[in-house]
């Protein structure tokens, strides 16, 4: 009887033994799943989040991989899952929210920036005061950087560049180009070219050029000059521009050339404070109209080279102009009705031929004209719209 009841005994403290291990057993897996989702709140979702935002963070892992092969560990992963496609579907809306928002405020920018400059083009017509025309000229290139800003902006929401323009010369998109960055004075192009830009693709080589030369001023000393010369192919031209500046490091070089592929979205949300455009606008330009845009180690000044490389399907060469009849044998048609001939307008153009190409950057009268032309070029002047024009990209 004795023995009985103390195998009993000894059985019923065997047991609550067993139970007291499980307990503590389960107790210490609870806490470790409470320490697992305590790391999952307060470390791996923020981190996830600010990811998501663009920012260089790592996300970091579980905090106990022993529990990865646990149903516990399963059921946190699809929590996480979950958690980062609400994160981006969210970033998504407000992405387009953004976006919807800036090509309707940008509208209304370009739309008042185009009557502001029909109206300096109007008092560069009526007025000859070379004071008032100094002045002119400069409200004109301030317009000029403003509608480009207008431009990329909505560019790079969505839209497209603008209206259809007529084929230019390769060196008049250099200078509308030119025209539209603060420091054009510092622009000197070197070289010169027979070939043409088609016209689908003037304004947007004129607007992805623009941001290099801007971008090639800026980070550069102003006393510097930007070198811009044509390199010819046997499929295509090369618009070469040359910096002294102070150069990239390799992430940014890295990051500049992703962009510049085009094949990257972008996030405007991710361009910075102030956002940096630049690349990021040539990049998409470059991808909708079959140029692309590369940036070099390094130039032979010491900073940066950017190639505009502009293929065989977007050049044209321009077509022979008619030989102008003599100014003194009038056309018969050109007669009144009593037989004298009648007196003919002279035209006040000058000729793109009598610019000083080498150096159309010193501020000189023929200059200023070369630059006038070059703004009137990459403005355009055709009132047909394209057809792209105000749709979305797809």
């Amino acid at each position: 009887m004795d023995v009985a009841l103390w195998v009993a005994l000894a059985a019923i403290v065997v047991i609550l033994l067993a139970f007291l291990v499980s307990l503590q057993r389960l107790k210490f897996q609870i806490r470790l799943r409470d320490e697992e989702a305590h790391h999952l709140v307060t470390r791996r979702l923020p981190a996830l989040m600010d990811a998501e935002r663009g920012l260089p963070i790592d996300v970091p892992g579980p905090l106990r991989p022993h529990l990865a092969d646990t149903p516990f560990h399963q059921e946190m992963q699809t929590a996480i899952g979950q958690f980062a496609g609400f994160a981006d579907e969210t970033r998504q809306r407000a992405d387009r929210a953004a976006k919807a928002t800036l090509i309707s405020t940008m509208r209304g920018v370009q739309s008042l920036a185009n009557e502001q400059q029909l109206a300096i083009t109007e008092m560069q017509h009526e007025h000859d005061d070379p004071t008032v025309l100094e002045g002119l000229m400069k409200i004109d290139h301030a317009n000029s950087q403003l509608v480009r800003r207008a431009q990329a902006t909505a560019v790079l929401c969505g839209t497209w560049p603008g209206q259809q323009r007529s084929a230019a010369p390769v060196l008049d998109v250099v200078r509308g180009a030119t025209s539209r960055i603060r420091d054009y004075l510092r622009i000197e192009a070197h070289s010169e070219s027979e070939l043409s830009v088609s016209s689908r693709a003037v304004e947007p080589v004129v607007l992805a050029l623009a941001e290099l030369l801007d971008n090639a001023a800026r980070y550069s000393q102003p006393a510097t000059q930007v070198q811009v010369h044509f390199q010819p192919a046997h499929n295509g031209l090369s618009i070469v521009v040359d910096d002294a500046g102070v150069g990239m490091n390799p992430e940014a070089r890295e990051r500049a050339k992703a962009l510049l592929t085009g094949r990257e979205v972008v996030d405007i949300n991710k361009l910075g404070d102030p956002p940096q455009i630049g690349f990021a606008l040539a990049g998409v330009l470059a991808a909708r109209y079959g140029f692309k845009v590369f940036v070099e180690a390094a130039s032979p000044y010491g900073g940066m080279r950017a190639v505009l490389f502009l293929p065989n399907e977007l050049l044209t060469k321009p077509e022979t102009p008619a030989p102008a009849p003599a100014m003194n044998e009038p056309a018969a048609d050109q007669r009144t009705s009593t037989g004298l001939p009648k007196r003919q307008r002279r035209s006040h153009a000058v000729s793109a031929q009598s610019a000083e190409h080498g150096n159309w950057g010193t501020g000189t009268p023929s200059v200023m004209g070369a630059w006038q032309r070059g703004s009137l070029t990459g403005r355009g002047s055709e009132d047909e719209p394209d057809d792209e024009k105000g749709t979305s990209a797809s």
